[in-house]
């Protein structure tokens, strides 16, 4: 997804493709979070979901993994999880 030609190749579809969402620590978040990643990657594997709050607890940062099957899909996911105002960082 980015517009730098030497950046590395990735092969569609990418199966365990890792995405760290940062924002307000708390359960609305991470539901949030939770059913955008549902949306447009159904059946994500919500075993291997990691959660790490912050040192001092205000925020959290979630990775999931899913099945990433193309650049329109990884940039549909980026722009639904930039909707919430409790987002501070998407990787």
């Amino acid at each position: 997804m980015s517009e730098n030609p030497d950046a590395p190749k990735i092969a569609f579809p990418c199966p365990d493709y890792p995405v760290k969402v940062m924002g307000d620590a708390g359960e609305a978040f991470y539901d949030f979070v939770l059913a955008v990643i549902e949306r447009h990657a159904p059946g994500f594997a919500r075993d291997k979901v990691t959660v790490r709050a912050s040192r001092n607890g205000s925020y959290q940062s979630i990775t999931v993994f899913i099945t990433a099957t193309g650049e329109p899909q990884l940039r549909a996911l980026f722009t639904d999880l930039k909707a919430s105002p409790q987002l501070k960082m998407v990787l």
